[in-house]
C-alpha cells in the first residue's frame, strides 16, 4: 500500500474513496479513529492508501476528477 492522499477533511476523503471505489481501485484509510485520542479536534489528518501496482492509476483518476490539490506530495 502506499500514501495517496493526507487530509482532514472527511467531506474530500468520502468523496475521493468513493471515486476510487467505483474505479475498482483498492484502498485503505488509516488514522480514522485518532480523534478519540486527540479529543476530537481535526489535529491529525487521515491516510488514504492504495494498492501499489495501481497508484499511478489512482492518481491519473483524481487528478483528472479535481482532486489534484489532494494529492499527497510523491
Amino acid at each position: 500500500m502506499r500514501p495517496l492522499v493526507l487530509t482532514n477533511d472527511l467531506i474530500l476523503l468520502n468523496a475521493i474513496e468513493a471515486l476510487l471505489t467505483s474505479a475498482g481501485i483498492g484502498h485503505v484509510v488509516l488514522d480514522q479513529h485518532m480523534s478519540a485520542l486527540e479529543g476530537s479536534i481535526g489535529l491529525l489528518p487521515r491516510r488514504l492508501l492504495v494498492e501499489e501496482e495501481r497508484y499511478r492509476a489512482a492518481r491519473a483518476l483524481l487528478s483528472e476528477a479535481g482532486f489534484g490539490h489532494a494529492l499527497a506530495v510523491e
